[in-house]
């Protein structure tokens, strides 16, 4: 039995509580968040003790913690979990800044103990399953990557203010996505341009912040990704892209609440796509924790690793400085 404790116990946080508690030989042992009513709320439900920071990593009989606090806390509980000797989960992004999340994973790797970055779109099956078939070689060699990210609605603006920008806060996720499809022979970026605005809330302009973008993205290899993103889709949370191979195309669209499509004489009616990503990607959520889990006993690399995530971040970093700049970056 591997006892594991939790920090954070937000949305994400209540996410991964749940998914720990139904998987065999996981015991969630310890909760730790400074919103004490929501914290005590959530260890109650699952069984589990209201701890301090201080109070789980001087624990030994903890193996692992999650961490699903926000962005601002992730590099210094990783480093002090590393320190304590316990195996990491974080959510993305490792830090705001690709330097700080180059020390924490130099951290890391000097305390010898697992780290796994939750990219949870990697565990997603129908990605997982485009994935599959790219690496089989379905459509030949990958030359152009388009990835469709739009989220249903912004979130508060007091949020924004603190998240470090879209293209580290929403965009990071595409980031990794990049590299994981085309990517994965060993190729990079080697130059890219972002540019955004602000179309759907003066507030997000007046916190310094984009709510609309687009990067295009080249490789060493040459090929190409486009990634165009926006805080307010009215109709769902957008998620999608298409592989363009030498000898086809690969497309993963959207999960829909149904499959049902009612035709009649005058129109035909199906689902919009799923209201956010709680609901979108919720068996990734479940599948990557799991995952990590695996992996943890039998010693097996993981799918995202904290190399992953420092790599996302240099990217995220390069699309704000070219967004701001107006000029692109070369790598």
């Amino acid at each position: 039995m591997k006892k594991v404790a939790l920090f954070g116990a937000g949305r994400i946080g209540r996410i991964h509580a749940a998914n720990l508690c139904a998987m065999p030989g996981i015991e969630l042992v310890a909760v730790s968040d400074p919103l004490t009513s929501a914290c005590s709320e959530l260890a109650a439900r699952h069984g589990a003790r209201v701890d301090s920071v201080e109070g789980i990593f001087a624990d030994a009989s903890i193996d692992a913690v999650v961490i699903g606090s926000p962005t601002t806390t992730h590099t210094d509980l990783i480093t002090r979990a590393a320190q304590a000797g316990k195996h990491i989960f974080c959510e993305k992004p490792v830090d705001l800044s690709a330097e700080r999340a180059r020390t924490c994973a130099e951290a890391v790797a000097r305390a010898n103990v697992a780290c796994m970055i939750a990219f949870q779109r990697r565990f997603d099956p129908t990605f997982n399953e485009a994935k599959s078939r790219l690496d089989r070689g379905d459509i030949g060699n990958p030359e152009m990557l388009i990835i469709t990210s739009r989220d249903p609605g912004a979130p508060p603006v007091e949020y924004i203010k603190n998240s470090g920008g879209i293209f580290r806060d929403m965009l990071i996720h595409d980031f990794d996505v990049f590299r994981w499809i085309l990517c994965g022979d060993g190729d990079e970026a080697a130059w890219l341009i972002a540019s955004g605005s602000c179309l759907t809330d003066p507030a997000i302009g007046e916190a310094g912040d984009m709510d609309s973008t687009a990067v295009t993205i080249k490789t060493r290899k040459g090929r190409l990704c486009q990634i165009n993103t926006t805080r307010r889709a009215a109709y769902g949370y957008d998620q999608r892209f298409e592989v363009i191979g030498s000898l086809g195309m690969l497309q993963c669209g959207n999960h829909r609440p149904t499959e049902v499509t009612q035709a009649g004489a005058a129109n035909t009616h199906y689902d919009n796509p799923e209201a956010f990503f709680l609901q979108r990607y919720a068996a990734a959520y479940r599948i990557e924790i799991e995952h990590f889990f695996t992996q943890l006993q039998s010693g097996g690399a993981f799918k995202t690793t904290v190399e992953d995530g420092v790599r996302a971040q240099v990217l995220a970093d390069a699309a704000a400085h070219s967004a701001a700049s107006g000029q692109p970056v070369v790598f």
